[in-house]
């Protein structure tokens, strides 16, 4: 059929050779630039060109190589504290100071410790050092968590010998704080009773311990200095509080073979020591050991 008026046919090919136009060939005025591809730097006004070597941006991307470039390009979760590496770290830097119980070092590598500190102090969440908590009260130094954790694991005679997966047996923890230390405590013991006298303090170490999936570990808004009763005797008694005096109700409560370990007022140079008090058949046997620094033990609940 032939074209009629303003009218083209097409042999299947781009404008040009092959396209007429009323019967007669284009010719060179009737063919229009194209508007495509446009140049790059017209696209935008003022846009700069291409250096050589830029990365070319294109509408699509075979979708393998757009997941490896976006896991490559995506920051760490956590800040990277999420890793086994960085409490693997922590862990090493506790065993070259002096550290040699094997549970409790496995112990402390595995509880997230960042997930127990405010936000903006996570970045020094796996160093050796002290934290505030809010409060007044702090989270204790890993090396003074690990040293006091050692005290009550390397007893001789001890739960640990009977029963090497949970060493410290029934255990009853003054001052839950943050809930870090109970925590550690729930993966070497058979049951965690944790009292805090500070109910906003209570409330925080309940959220961590979830949030951080820690189970086993029962938390008790109360006066510390009664202990726990109810649920007495202990194998195992730790204070993150230290006083003139250890609380009778503490002596009362620890089981025969039991150990308690707590920071207490030093007469000879008016600080603080690391109290162990281990109850025996034939009595009780108490013995001091490391220099600390703990917040007063308190009376009360609030």
């Amino acid at each position: 059929m032939a074209a009629g008026p303003h009218e083209c046919t097409h042999d299947g090919r781009l404008p040009g050779a092959g396209w007429r136009l009323e019967g007669r060939p284009l010719s060179a005025s009737d063919r229009r630039p194209s508007r495509f591809p446009l140049p790059l730097d017209k696209v935008v006004a003022g846009a700069t060109p291409l250096r050589a070597g830029a990365e070319v941006l294109r509408p699509q991307r075979p979708l393998q190589e757009a997941a490896r470039e976006a896991m490559r390009r995506q920051p760490p979760a956590g800040l990277g504290l999420d890793s086994a590496a960085v409490r693997a770290r922590m862990v090493t830097r506790l065993a070259a100071e002096g550290v040699r119980c094997e549970p409790v070092l496995a112990a402390m590598g595995e509880v997230p410790r960042h997930l127990f500190v405010d936000t903006a102090l996570v970045p020094q969440a796996y160093e050796d050092t002290s934290l505030p908590i809010g409060l007044g009260q702090t989270i204790s130094k890993p090396a003074v968590v690990a040293r006091m954790l050692a005290l009550l694991v390397d007893r001789p005679g001890g739960a640990a010998a009977h029963a090497p997966r949970a060493p410290l047996g029934r255990v009853l923890e003054i001052g839950t704080g943050c809930g870090y230390q109970a925590a550690v405590l729930a993966r070497l013991a058979r049951s965690v009773i944790s009292v805090e006298r500070l109910k906003p303090l209570h409330d925080r170490a309940r959220a961590n311990l979830d949030a951080a999936g820690v189970p086993g570990v029962r938390l008790v808004w109360g006066d510390g200095r009664l202990g726990h009763g109810p649920n007495a005797p202990y194998d195992t008694i730790i204070s993150a509080a230290g006083g003139e005096e250890l609380p009778s109700a503490w002596v009362e409560q620890l089981a025969v073979g039991g150990r308690l370990v707590a920071p207490m007022h030093s007469p000879a140079d008016g600080g603080q020591v690391l109290v162990v008090l281990d109850r025996t058949t034939s009595g009780l046997r108490r013995s001091a050991h490391d220099a600390v620094h703990f917040v007063p033990l308190k009376s009360g609940a609030q």
